[in-house]
Protein backbone atom coordinates (compact mmCIF):
# COMPACT_ATOMS: atom_id res chain seq x y z
CA UNK A 1 0.00 0.00 0.00
CA UNK A 2 1.33 3.60 -0.77
CA UNK A 3 2.52 5.69 1.82
CA UNK A 4 1.11 9.61 0.74
CA UNK A 5 3.19 10.78 2.74
CA UNK A 6 6.42 9.57 1.45
CA UNK A 7 4.95 10.74 -2.30
CA UNK A 8 4.07 7.52 -2.99
CA UNK A 9 0.80 7.24 -5.15
CA UNK A 10 -0.62 3.98 -6.43
CA UNK A 11 -1.97 3.47 -10.01
CA UNK A 12 -2.64 0.65 -12.83
CA UNK A 13 -0.17 0.29 -15.13
CA UNK A 14 0.21 -2.39 -17.64
CA UNK A 15 -2.99 -4.48 -16.13
CA UNK A 16 -1.80 -4.69 -12.73
CA UNK A 17 -1.61 -2.04 -9.49
CA UNK A 18 2.10 -0.59 -9.06
CA UNK A 19 3.72 1.79 -6.53
CA UNK A 20 5.52 5.10 -8.01
CA UNK A 21 7.62 7.73 -6.09
CA UNK A 22 10.00 10.24 -7.31
CA UNK A 23 12.73 9.91 -4.75
CA UNK A 24 15.67 12.21 -4.67
CA UNK A 25 17.46 9.56 -7.06
CA UNK A 26 14.47 9.83 -9.27
CA UNK A 27 14.19 13.55 -9.59
CA UNK A 28 17.94 13.79 -10.38
CA UNK A 29 17.18 11.60 -13.46
CA UNK A 30 14.47 13.86 -14.36
CA UNK A 31 16.77 17.01 -13.99
CA UNK A 32 19.24 15.27 -16.35
CA UNK A 33 16.13 14.31 -18.45
CA UNK A 34 14.60 17.61 -18.68
CA UNK A 35 17.95 19.63 -18.65
CA UNK A 36 17.52 21.81 -15.66
CA UNK A 37 19.62 22.60 -13.27
CA UNK A 38 18.16 22.11 -9.69
CA UNK A 39 14.38 21.16 -8.83
CA UNK A 40 12.28 24.45 -8.86
CA UNK A 41 13.26 24.59 -12.86
CA UNK A 42 11.71 21.15 -12.62
CA UNK A 43 9.12 22.00 -10.60
CA UNK A 44 8.14 25.08 -12.75
CA UNK A 45 8.64 22.78 -16.18
CA UNK A 46 6.33 20.70 -14.57
CA UNK A 47 3.61 23.59 -13.59
CA UNK A 48 3.54 24.99 -16.90
CA UNK A 49 0.63 22.25 -18.05
CA UNK A 50 2.41 21.26 -21.53
CA UNK A 51 3.95 17.57 -21.38
CA UNK A 52 4.69 15.82 -24.13
CA UNK A 53 4.14 11.79 -24.21
CA UNK A 54 7.74 11.72 -24.11
CA UNK A 55 7.75 13.41 -20.66
CA UNK A 56 5.08 11.31 -19.64
CA UNK A 57 6.77 8.18 -20.25
CA UNK A 58 9.89 9.51 -18.46
CA UNK A 59 7.78 10.61 -15.52
CA UNK A 60 6.07 7.65 -15.41
CA UNK A 61 9.35 5.86 -15.54
CA UNK A 62 11.22 7.91 -12.97
CA UNK A 63 8.38 7.01 -10.39
CA UNK A 64 8.32 3.39 -10.98
CA UNK A 65 12.16 3.11 -10.69
CA UNK A 66 11.93 5.57 -7.32
CA UNK A 67 9.82 2.66 -6.13
CA UNK A 68 12.02 0.02 -7.24
CA UNK A 69 11.38 -1.03 -10.41
CA UNK A 70 13.84 -2.43 -12.71
CA UNK A 71 11.84 -0.69 -15.56
CA UNK A 72 12.62 0.90 -18.84
CA UNK A 73 11.26 3.73 -20.61
CA UNK A 74 10.82 1.36 -23.39
CA UNK A 75 8.37 -0.85 -21.10
CA UNK A 76 6.78 2.04 -19.69
CA UNK A 77 6.20 3.18 -23.32
CA UNK A 78 4.47 -0.29 -24.12
CA UNK A 79 2.34 -0.06 -21.20
CA UNK A 80 -1.22 0.58 -21.55
CA UNK A 81 -3.37 2.34 -18.73
CA UNK A 82 -7.26 3.00 -17.76
CA UNK A 83 -8.22 6.13 -19.81
CA UNK A 84 -5.55 5.47 -22.11
CA UNK A 85 -3.81 9.15 -22.95
CA UNK A 86 -5.48 10.83 -20.51
CA UNK A 87 -5.07 8.14 -17.81
CA UNK A 88 -1.30 8.74 -18.43
CA UNK A 89 -1.40 12.39 -17.58
CA UNK A 90 -3.65 11.71 -14.72
CA UNK A 91 -1.08 9.73 -12.98
CA UNK A 92 1.85 11.88 -13.80
CA UNK A 93 -0.10 14.45 -12.22
CA UNK A 94 -0.93 12.91 -9.28
CA UNK A 95 2.58 11.99 -8.98
CA UNK A 96 4.01 15.57 -9.08
CA UNK A 97 1.37 16.62 -6.61
CA UNK A 98 2.15 13.75 -3.98
CA UNK A 99 6.18 15.03 -4.99
CA UNK A 100 5.68 18.44 -4.45
CA UNK A 101 2.71 20.20 -2.61
CA UNK A 102 1.13 16.75 -0.33
CA UNK A 103 4.42 16.95 1.86
CA UNK A 104 4.20 16.75 5.71
CA UNK A 105 4.73 19.85 7.22
CA UNK A 106 7.38 19.16 9.52
CA UNK A 107 9.07 18.16 6.30
CA UNK A 108 8.94 21.57 4.66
Amino acid sequence: MPNRLRGEIAAELGGRSRTLVLTLGALAELESAFGVDDLAALAERFGSGRMSARDLIRIIGAGLRGAGEAISDNEVAAMTVPGGAAGFVGIAAELISATFTDAPQAAR
